[in-house]
């Protein structure tokens, strides 16, 4: 059998850690940033856990 692709969005968008957690980037970090607090963007910046629901999901899209 072939091997099994990676979804190259899903690729794009998160990653796993070595623990096996599922990493994304929060939303409102784009653009239009000159009106918005710099204490929002800097905390907008770090990258946070992906919900349970939602990991088992990515995690079979990255293969």
């Amino acid at each position: 059998m072939p091997k099994n692709k990676s979804h190259s969005g899903a690729s794009k968008r998160f990653r796993v850690t070595g623990s096996g957690k599922v990493m994304r980037r929060r939303a409102n970090k784009n653009h239009l940033l000159e009106h918005k607090p710099t204490k929002r963007t800097r905390r907008l910046s770090s990258e946070v856990v992906l919900a349970p629901a939602d990991a088992k999901k990515i995690k079979k899209l990255l293969g």
